[in-house]
């Protein structure tokens, strides 16, 4: 078999087995001491290894299960059923990966592990000398890397202009003067996933009017990279996407290779870049990149490690969701991410490591809270822990424009030999961002067209696609600070059977309300776009009763709404002219009176 490759990863004898009680089993296998749950039903088996698939954490009982057939991650409290290997929290969200039983003659068996060939190893090279300035990777800022290989520079995920998810994010660091004129004279470019702080609209737009063609390469996710900007005013005519695992050969030395996450594979990846037998691993912001098969011993790792890019619990209000909760829940969250990964650099044991692709500050000022309540982790920090940890890997903690050569670095890990430091009249950190260029453009969507009909809502959701699912969400379209608009829209969707009542249903559901900017949202509604704009932007309010996290529900808006845009011209054809602005009006007031708790 070339592509797949069986390994036992745990045996128990005959007196083992027999030992086995009815429900879940947690066993450790004598050799590697790594752990793995076994499922007994009535003489039936089923296996998995006691790793979350959503950060890696280690499952225990959950003392709130009845049947004897959940366990609950020690991390993030996500719950694993055992018996049907689908996760029970968050609802409706991933399958866990299962091992093969294999019951043997003589009454024992063994867990039998199938794993593709780790696709890096094929075609393997043998590391040549590296002379003193052919491999070069200077930091830009943010995710934004710039490596010299030889003849060749290869630019990842420039964000260098405007803002991301929305007006949520704005870049902390300054990128050196000449950031742009190096991203439009690259070989190369490699943009990692759809994300804005990745695949930036306001760089790529510049990059498209002075040089459309530069080779632009992204993984083969399902959700295609360029989905949104191929409808936009950027016009890049060189896109490649590249199949999953193959090396991607550049030149004599130079190549490359895509790999997926494997807890959202549907848009999160990562890259393998090999020159002359030396790796550059980085994997971005991948949760769980190529589901933990990774390479070991890579001369340079690269990883994301700040947390806080996400709405949760920042933009929740009501219950337990006070500043007191969210502070220590960030501080947890924060401690766990630092130790998983310090622990996943130790087990990799990179020769150089570099957190990155975490520098992004809420700079605006209606986003003041959030600035203060999401804290992040430091790249000192990890790096810090890193090095008590794992002193014989070599740390670097970059600020824009410094660079690391490789091959003077590896020749004397033990020092500060191969990294220069930025110019010393560069400005490190941002202070000015242009916010009122990049918010009037979300705003100009308030006054569009489409908005003087209320059944735009219909037209929406009915192309958004998502139903048969009971929750109740009621949408509030409100000012900056979150407080209702005089001419925003209030109103609820059913999406049991996507109807629009004025007022919630008498039957048992789930509820959840959001209160959205109103520019952000129609600019969200207008073009399409994802809702990742609102929930990791902080553009919204959220509260939910019950506490619960509808997963299916968000991986729909944050995922999986359909690739082409909301055809606004066909709508607009439909509806019938607005009579006078009375109607309109009263229109509004009809709506707005599903504001029914």
């Amino acid at each position: 078999m070339t592509s797949q490759s069986t390994k036992v990863v745990l045996s128990l004898d005959a007196a083992a087995v027999s030992s086995l009680k009815e429900g879940i089993n947690f066993k450790k296998s004598p050799g590697d001491n790594k752990c793995y749950i076994i499922y007994k039903s009535n003489d039936d088996f089923r296996a998995c290894k006691n790793q979350c698939r959503h950060q890696g954490g280690l499952f225990i009982k959950d003392i709130e299960d009845l049947d004897g057939s959940v366990v609950k991650c020690t991390k993030h409290n996500w719950k694993l059923n055992v018996s049907t290997m689908k996760y029970v929290n968050p609802p409706d969200s991933f399958l866990q990966d299962e091992l093969e039983v294999e019951m043997l003659d003589d009454g024992g068996l063994q867990l039998v592990e199938l794993s593709p060939i780790d696709p890096w190893l094929s075609d393997p090279r043998e590391p040549m000398e590296l002379q003193e300035g052919e491999v070069k990777v200077t930091y830009i800022t943010h995710a934004c890397m710039e490596l010299q290989l030889g003849e060749k520079r290869f630019m990842f995920d420039p964000w260098l202009k405007g803002p991301a998810f929305a007006r949520g994010w704005w870049l902390l660091h300054e990128p050196p003067a000449d950031a742009m004129d190096r991203l439009c004279s690259a070989d190369l470019i490699y943009i990692s996933h759809m994300h804005s702080d990745h695949l930036s609209y306001p760089t790529l737009k510049v990059l498209s009017e002075r040089r459309p063609d530069i080779p632009i390469y992204v993984g083969d996710t399902s959700r295609p990279v360029f989905w949104y900007l191929e409808q936009s005013q950027v016009k890049l005519s060189n896109i490649n996407v590249v199949p999953f695992g193959v090396w991607q050969n550049i030149d004599e030395y130079l190549r490359f290779m895509i790999l997926m996450d494997g807890v959202h594979p549907e848009m999160d990846t990562c890259i393998i870049v090999e020159y002359k037998g030396h790796m550059i691993l980085n994997t971005v912001d991948c949760t769980r990149p190529n589901g933990g098969r990774l390479p070991q011993n890579v001369d340079l790792m690269m990883s994301d490690f700040a947390g806080g890019a996400s709405g949760f619990p920042m933009t929740f209000y009501g219950g337990k969701y006070i500043d007191t909760w969210k502070a220590e829940f960030i501080k947890n969250e924060r401690k766990k991410l630092l130790n998983y990964k310090a622990l996943l650099v130790k087990s990799l044991q990179p020769r150089i490591y570099c957190p990155f692709a975490g520098y992004f500050v809420e700079a605006h000022p209606s986003d003041r809270y959030i600035k203060d309540t999401n804290t992040k982790n430091s790249a000192e920090d990890l790096n810090a822990l890193i090095n008590k940890t794992a002193p014989e890997i070599k740390t670097w903690t970059p600020k824009p424009g410094a660079v690391l050569d490789l091959g003077l670095a590896l020749r004397d890990p033990a020092n500060s030999e191969g990294i220069t430091s930025p110019p010393t009249h560069a400005k490190i950190y941002k202070d000015s961002w242009e916010f009122d260029l990049y918010v009037d453009e979300l705003n100009s969507a308030i006054s569009n067209e489409i908005f003087k009909h209320q059944s735009w809502i219909q037209f929406y959701y009915n192309w958004a696609g998502f139903q048969n699912y009971n929750l109740v969400v009621r949408v509030i379209e409100t000012d900056d600070n979150f407080e209702s608009v005089s001419k925003g829209y209030d109103y609820l969707v059913d999406f049991l059977d996507l109807s629009f009542p004025t007022k919630r249903p008498d039957r048992e559901h789930s509820y959840v309300e959001i209160k959205n900017r109103i520019g952000v949202m129609r600019y969200i509604v207008v073009h399409g776009r994802l809702w990742d704009d609102l929930y990791i932007g902080f553009q919204n309010r959220i509260t939910r009763n019950p506490d619960v996290y509808h997963h299916k529900f968000w991986n729909h808006f944050q995922t999986e709404l359909p690739v082409q845009r909301p055809d606004w011209d066909q709508f607009l054809q439909q509806v019938p002219p607005i009579q006078n602005n009375d109607t309109l009006q009263n229109e509004r007031e009809e709506l707005s009176s599903c504001a029914v708790a």
